[in-house]
C-alpha cells in the first residue's frame, strides 16, 4: 500500500532535520512547534488505534478465497451455480477493456454452467484475422475484432436441414464448415472477410476442413488426403494422400496427420505420422520410436513438438525425429500458449503447469486453489489465464502465472459461454493474439415454458474437433434428450470481447 507523499516519518524528524540547517535564533521555536504537532498527531491517532488498514482487509479476502477454491480444466466448464469466486475483491483494469455487440438469432441461458447458447442447434465463434466470426444455423455474422461494429452477415446456400459445424478466421477469408442433413459428408466454404461474399466451396472431412487458409489458398483435411487449393480458380496446387478419418494436429506451417488402422475411431495404435508443410505440400513420415508404437492418441502439437496422451498421462515427442523427449503421468494437456512457447496441462491434484514443450520443465503453474465453485479457467495467453464465473454473476478475471496472483477483473457478464474449437484453429480466443471473446445474456426474457432437450444446450458448448475421439457429428449431438426442461430465452444476447 502506497504511503502519501512526505508521511515516510514521524512529524517529528522531519521538522527536527529542517532545523539543524536554520539559525540557532529559530531553532528553539522550531522545536517547539514540531512538539506540538506531534501531540497533536497522537491524539488523533488515539480515536483510530486498532483498526486494520483497508488495504489489507482486501489482501486478506484475496488470500482466502485463493486457499478456497478448485480448479477445472482449461477446455472444460465448470458446474454448479455456487457464487463467483472472488465478488469485489479484485480491481478492473485497463488490460480488461471489452466491447460488446448484439448477437442474431435466438438465445436462451443455458442450464448449468453452460450460460448463454443458441435457443436450438449450435454456434461456433473464431477469433483470427482482424475480425470474430460467429456461425450459428447457416448464417455467418462478422465482427469488426477492435470496436465489434457488425462488418457483415451471410446466408451459406445448403440443403435443408444442413448445419454450421465450425467456423475458423483467417487473413482475408473466414471458412465455415457445413455438415449435411445425414452428418456423413462436410463442405467447407470460403468467405471473403470484408464482405462475406462466397469465394469458393470444397470438398472437406467430417472432422476436416481448413486448416490453414488466405484469400489466395485454402488447404482442407478432405475425406482421404489433404489439398490445397488456389482460391481465384478453385485448381488443385497440391494434394496428399492420407488413410481415411485419421486425427491431425497443425502446429504453425506444419500439419500431423496419424496413421492407426481405423482412424480415430478405432483402437489400433499410431504407428507413424505424415508431416506436411502448409505451404509447398512437401511430405515426409515420422515414424514411431524403434519398436514402439506412439503412447495414445495425437492430443496436441506445438513448437515443434507432438503430444499423445493416454490413461497413463502424455507422452512428447520430437516432431523431427519422433524421438521421446519427456513424460508426465496422470495429466492431460489443455493448449498452448504461442507468444510464450508453452503448453499447457492440467495435472494431478488439479494444478495447470505451463511447460517447455521440449524438456518439459514446469514454467508456470496456476495451483488447484485458484479457481472453482461456479469458476473455470479456459484459456492462457501471454501467462495470463482466462477465468470466467457461471450464473448469473458471472465475472472474467486474468491469472498472472509469472506473478501468482489475479491482475484484473471484468465484471457484469451474465451467464458468460466460451467457444471453444477442439482443433486450435477456431474458438473465443485469438491465437495469435490476446483478444478473447464470450457470449452473455445481458437481459434474460419473460420464460416462454416450451421445452428443449438439455443435450442440445451442452452441445453447444463445443466446436468440431480434428477428429478426436469421443467427440460426436453434429448430426448425433443435437439429438433430443430424453429429459427436456423449459427454455429461459435471452432478451438480449451479446457477445463480449476481452482483452486477455
Amino acid at each position: 500500500m502506497k504511503r502519501k507523499r512526505g508521511s515516510a516519518g514521524p512529524p517529528g524528524a522531519m521538522a527536527s532535520g529542517a532545523a539543524r540547517r536554520r539559525a540557532p535564533a529559530s531553532r528553539a521555536r522550531a522545536a517547539r512547534a514540531a512538539r506540538a504537532r506531534a501531540l497533536r498527531a497522537r491524539r488523533r491517532a488515539g480515536g483510530r488505534r486498532g483498526r486494520v488498514p483497508a488495504g489489507w482487509v482486501t489482501r486478506g479476502v484475496l488470500a482466502a478465497v485463493l486457499l478456497a477454491v478448485v480448479l477445472f480444466p482449461v477446455t472444460g466448464p465448470a458446474s454448479g451455480q455456487q457464487p463467483s469466486a472472488c465478488r469485489g475483491c479484485r480491481a478492473q483494469s485497463a488490460s480488461a477493456e471489452r466491447w460488446t455487440a448484439t448477437l442474431p438469432g435466438d438465445w436462451a441461458v443455458g442450464v448449468g454452467a453452460a450460460g448463454t447458447v443458441p435457443a436450438s442447434g449450435q454456434a461456433y465463434v473464431a477469433v483470427g484475422g482482424g475480425i470474430a466470426a460467429v456461425g450459428e444455423g447457416l448464417t455467418v455474422t462478422s465482427y469488426q475484432l477492435s470496436n465489434g461494429a457488425q462488418r457483415w452477415q451471410a446466408t451459406l446456400d445448403a440443403p435443408a436441414g444442413s448445419a454450421i459445424s465450425s467456423v475458423r478466421a483467417w487473413p482475408g477469408v473466414v471458412t465455415a464448415g457445413v455438415v449435411a442433413p445425414d452428418g456423413r459428408t462436410r463442405t467447407e466454404v470460403v468467405l471473403d472477410s470484408a464482405s462475406g461474399a462466397m469465394i469458393r466451396q470444397y470438398p472437406a472431412a467430417v472432422f476436416g476442413g481448413a486448416v490453414a487458409a488466405s484469400a489466395a489458398i485454402t488447404v482442407v483435411v478432405g475425406p482421404a488426403g489433404v489439398t490445397s487449393y488456389a482460391n481465384a480458380t478453385g485448381k488443385v496446387r497440391w494434394q496428399r494422400t492420407t488413410g481415411a478419418g485419421q486425427s491431425w494436429r497443425a502446429d504453425g506451417g506444419i500439419l500431423y496427420v496419424a496413421e492407426s488402422a481405423g482412424g480415430y475411431l478405432g483402437s489400433a495404435p499410431v504407428t507413424s505420422l505424415r508431416v506436411i508443410n502448409l505451404g509447398s505440400g512437401a511430405e515426409r513420415t515420422l515414424r514411431s520410436p524403434p519398436g514402439r508404437t506412439f503412447s495414445g492418441t495425437l492430443a496436441l502439437a506445438a513448437d515443434g513438438v507432438v503430444l499423445f496422451t493416454s490413461a497413463a498421462g502424455v507422452t512428447a515427442y520430437s516432431g523431427s525425429t519422433g524421438g521421446v523427449l519427456w513424460s508426465a503421468s496422470s495429466a492431460v494437456p489443455e493448449g498452448a500458449d504461442s507468444a510464450a512457447q508453452l503448453v499447457y496441462l492440467t495435472v494431478a491434484g488439479g494444478a495447470l503447469v505451463g511447460v517447455d514443450p521440449l524438456t518439459g520443465t514446469v514454467r508456470g503453474t496456476v495451483s488447484g486453489a485458484t479457481a472453482g465453485g461456479s469458476a473455470g479457467i479456459y484459456v492462457v495467453r501471454g501467462k495470463v489465464a482466462l477465468g470466467l464465473d457461471s450464473g448469473q454473476g458471472g465475472e472474467a478475471w486474468g491469472y498472472s502465472m509469472a506473478a501468482a496472483r489475479v491482475i484484473w477483473t471484468a465484471s457484469g457478464l451474465p451467464w458468460p459461454h466460451y467457444f471453444s474449437d477442439l482443433s486450435g484453429l477456431g474458438g473465443s480466443a485469438d491465437e495469435s493474439g490476446s483478444t478473447v471473446v464470450v457470449a452473455i445474456c445481458a437481459k434474460q426474457a419473460v420464460p416462454s415454458g416450451t421445452p428443449t432437450a438439455q443435450g442440445d444446450t451442452a452441445a453447444s458448448s463445443t466446436a468440431t474437433a480434428s477428429g478426436s475421439p469421443g467427440t460426436s457429428s453434429p448430426a448425433s449431438s443435437a439429438s433430443p434428450s430424453p429429459t427436456a426442461s423449459p427454455v429461459q430465452l435471452c432478451a438480449v444476447p451479446e457477445l463480449v470481447a476481452l482483452n486477455v
